[in-house]
């Protein structure tokens, strides 16, 4: 074996880096430029064609082919063992490690890959020219039909241009300017000196603003010797430019259009001919001036077309200091309109109302309709029984207390005639004068029930009153003859009183003798009703839009807002859009009064309407209008008129606070706080002016609520900050509303009957009142003697002249017909024993308490003082 470490020789090693196959690349940058003056650095690689195999010199790339050693003859045995064939060596010495077989499929190989990739590589560059020259053939003829335009705009631009030219000289030649112009010319060149024209390069393909052209030549700067400008080389074909300026988006978008002329230069060309006409003043415009009751500064100002620093100068002529958003009455506004030549109209915020109501039917176009009835009288005269026994109902057995507490409306069919006659039944209780005027506002006819056994009473003639103020015929309806004590005569004969006076005693009222227990000529009644109704001739126009009158009006838990309405003109249906006092809404639904729903309600017809946003209230007249924005308008006025009125009576009552306080100081008057809930707003009114008239300058009611509907946790929340009681009449709280209250201790209690809620507020208010102290006197007594006695004091040895005197008493000490003293006797003793009196002639002592100025000759008063509780 062959020593290895054999000195002199060199040691072989094998490269680690792994052998690959560069490609023949040269590299270099060139710089790129784009449009609008952009550039940009690129790489270029230049690759050379590789060629496998052949001649040449890619054939020097390939590694020489590995020499195999032939193997040599064997040695002797004597003989040393012979070295390893020797390596292949390169030109330079180094020995070349010999490829093996995988190396040499490898290296073929990727030979092969190599190949395939530089023809699909060619394919792509073949493919993308191709897309490239498509597109830059493209791009030429955009550029092309480009310039066209280009050219055409500024032929067409210089042949306007020159018309125009020629248009101003003719005008100028017309009006004798010509000759002026030419004397002008001629006299410039004798004072300034002719300057050589600069050439002025612009970019090639970029055509001359014409607003150059109108402004005139530009001035040239010279900080030198001027360069002469060499005109660039005519090329056989222009290249397109790139556009100089800024990349915008509007820029960008619109790179292909043609520049045109600016507005800014159109203007300066405008005033340019005008000259100075535009500074002329212009014609004033006067307008009509619309003003309501208060309108700002700046309002103002824009209705007349004025500036409001003009405005604010004239009211600071007349002494007033104002801002632009200062508010100015409707007479200082008029004057300022007035001042600067416009003419004024005044309106007011009520005028949102005109036309609502009360429009004139045209006479062919009205058409008979029914009588409204209204049955007025006392309380127990039998109103409601009567209405019973016409209509064939029980509305008395519904009634709590077996009085009528709430007006209703009904309508019935005469049995004769067949037409229909409304009734409208009120109460006939004290409380409940609005009811009774509210329904004799909206009647045709009022028929006075009197009671033949109780004849003309204080509500009765309350009834005749209202009848005579709402100008209306009457017809006394004489009940209850079938009782053993009925006095009809009597009855005729007191109305006489109060200048009521039958047919029967020569008058004109119209009287009829009734039953309603017994149905006793109740087809006489209706008989007169129909005749008072013929010769009234009651008609109105139907096809109108609706309008009436709210009756009653409620909170119902389960409808929300109903309204009781009776319809007096027109012809009320459903989706009609109404308005009735602060409230408005769209009519939901019709109910009539016996309990069906209609589609319509004509004149004279009471219906229950649904569909308010809230329940309006009593007396308020209803009109249907054309749109929601009318009601809206109107009902946001009445809601404001309503919101000023409240504000003032408040303010009216309690002054500003240092009257309240003198009040409050000087009077000493209490208030008792409720919270009252009703069913309607009828009844709600008539509770509210009972306890009204309750109040003295000593005590009153203070209502802090009232409204219809059932007790809510939020009156029950108001009840306990003010510590007030709640009242619900003929309504019940909610179980999260009493809860509430049992929990804070807030009474609520709930009445069916006036009477009773009106008798226990004033048992209520009358405890609020200062019991009354009433002094009885008992006796006098002269002192005839003053004794000092120790560890007691003062004793007065006194003779009782009248009455009697006793310990305990209240006494005044009189010294010349002055009192000097009032106190209570400490002591009282007859002799040597305390007594309880003294009768008059007697003698005793007596001892003042905290007291012992007595004189002899003084005279003691003895009385007594009484509280006495007083009541409303």
């Amino acid at each position: 074996m062959v020593d290895t470490k054999t000195p002199g020789d060199k040691t072989l090693s094998v490269p680690t880096k792994t052998l690959s196959l560069k490609p023949r690349v040269e590299t270099g940058t060139v710089r790129q430029s784009f449009s609008h003056g952009r550039t940009k650095q690129v790489v270029v690689e230049k690759r050379g064609k590789r060629r496998v195999g052949g001649d040449g010199p890619a054939a020097e790339t390939h590694a020489p082919e590995p020499v195999i050693a032939k193997p040599a003859a064997a040695p002797a045995p004597a003989a040393r063992k012979a070295p390893p064939p020797a390596a292949p060596r390169s030109n330079s010495g180094v020995v070349l490690r010999t490829l093996t077989e995988d190396e040499r499929s490898a290296r073929a190989s990727a030979l092969a890959d190599a190949k395939v990739r530089d023809v699909e590589e060619r394919r792509v560059a073949e493919e993308e020219a191709k897309r490239r020259a498509s597109r830059e053939g493209i791009e030429q003829a955009e550029r092309e039909a480009a310039e066209a335009r280009r050219k055409a705009e500024e032929e067409r631009h210089r042949h306007d241009e020159e018309a125009k030219r020629k248009a101003e000289l003719e005008a100028k030649k017309r009006f004798g300017e010509a000759e002026a112009r030419p004397t002008a010319t001629a006299a410039r060149p004798a004072t300034t000196p002719a300057r050589p024209a600069i050439p002025v390069a612009r970019a090639p393909g970029i055509a001359a603003d014409a607003s150059d052209e109108d402004e005139g030549p530009r001035q040239v700067r010279r900080g030198g010797p001027g360069r002469p400008v060499v005109a660039p080389k005519p090329t056989a074909k222009p290249a397109p430019q790139k556009q100089r300026g800024r990349l915008t988006l509007v820029t960008a978008l619109n790179a292909d259009d043609v520049r045109e002329r600016s507005i800014a230069s159109f203007r300066r060309r405008t005033q340019r001919l005008k000259g100075h006409q535009s500074n002329e003043p212009k014609e004033k415009l006067i307008r009509e001036v619309v003003i309501p009751e208060a309108i700002n500064i700046q309002e103002l100002a824009n209705r007349m077309s004025e500036r409001a620093v003009d405005v604010i100068r004239l009211l600071m002529k007349q002494g007033a200091m104002h801002k632009i958003t200062d508010v100015i009455d409707a007479d200082t506004a008029q004057l300022i309109a007035e001042e600067l030549g416009h003419t004024v109209k005044r309106v007011a915020a009520s005028d949102v109302e005109e036309g609502l109501f009360d429009a004139v039917d045209d006479s062919t176009d009205t058409e008979p309709r029914s009588p409204v009835v209204t049955v007025m009288g006392h309380v127990d005269h039998g109103k409601t029984s009567l209405l019973d026994a016409l209509r064939h109902a029980n509305v008395v057995s519904g009634e709590a207390g077996g009085i009528t507490q709430h007006i209703g409306a009904y309508q019935v069919t005469s049995p004769e005639s067949g037409k229909k006659i409304t009734f409208i039944d009120t109460p006939g209780h004290a409380a409940f004068t609005a009811m009774r005027a509210r329904g004799a506002k909206v009647t045709d006819i009022v028929v006075l029930v009197v009671a033949a056994d109780d004849g003309v009473m204080p509500q009765t003639v309350e009834a005749i009153n209202h009848a005579k103020a709402a100008k209306v015929p009457m017809i006394v309806a004489i009940n209850k003859i079938d009782k053993p004590d009925a006095k009809p005569e009597r009855v005729r004969t007191e109305l006489l009183q109060y200048e009521v006076q039958v047919e029967s005693l020569g008058g004109e009222v119209v009287d009829v003798e009734v039953s309603a227990k017994n149905k006793t000529n109740l087809d006489r009644l209706l008989e007169m009703i129909a005749l008072q109704a013929d010769i009234l001739d009651l008609k109105t126009n139907s096809t109108r839009p609706a309008e009436g009158t709210v009756i009653e009006a409620k909170l119902d838990r389960g409808r929300g807002p109903v309204a009781t309405v009776l319809v007096q003109r027109g012809t009320l249906r459903i989706g009609d859009i109404i308005v009735a006092g602060a409230e408005m809404g769209r009519v939901r639904a019709l109910i009539s009064d016996q309990g069906d729903t209609v589609e319509e309600a004509g004149p004279s017809v009471p219906v229950e309407v649904l569909g308010f946003n809230g329940p309006p209230e009593a007396g308020d007249r209803l009109a249907v209008v054309e749109n929601e924005a009318r009601a809206r308008q109107i009902t946001s006025y009445r809601a404001h008129r309503k919101r000023e009125n409240a504000a003032a009576s408040i303010s009216g009552m309690r002054g500003s606070l240092e009257q309240m306080m003198s009040q409050l100081k000087t009077s000493g008057r209490k208030e008792f706080p409720l919270i009252i809930k009703a069913d309607v707003q009828g009844s709600l009114e008539a509770i509210l002016g009972s306890l009204e008239k309750l109040g003295t300058d000593e005590v009153a009611a203070r209502i802090l609520h009232a409204g219809v509907g059932g007790i809510s946790e939020s009156d029950v929340t108001l009840a306990e900050g003010f510590n007030a009681a709640i009242i619900g009449f003929s309504v019940r709280a909610n179980k999260e509303a009493a809860a509430a209250a049992k929990r804070n201790g807030i009474e609520i209690r709930y009445y069916n009957i006036i009477y009773d809620l009106v008798d226990d507020v004033k048992k209520a208010m009358s405890g609020l009142l200062a019991p009354t102290l009433r002094e009885t006197m008992l006796g006098n007594a002269q002192i005839l003697e003053v004794f000092n006695i120790s560890k007691v004091g003062k004793v007065a040895g006194c003779r009782v002249t009248d009455g009697t005197v006793e310990r305990g008493a209240n006494v005044r000490l009189i010294r010349d017909n002055v009192v000097v003293h009032e106190g209570k006797l400490s002591t009282l003793k007859r002799f040597k024993d305390e007594v309880k009196e003294v009768q008059a002639g007697q003698e005793c002592g007596m001892a003042f308490e905290n007291y012992g100025d007595m004189r002899v000759g003084d005279v003691i008063e003895c009385y007594r003082v009484e509280t006495i509780q007083r009541s409303l």
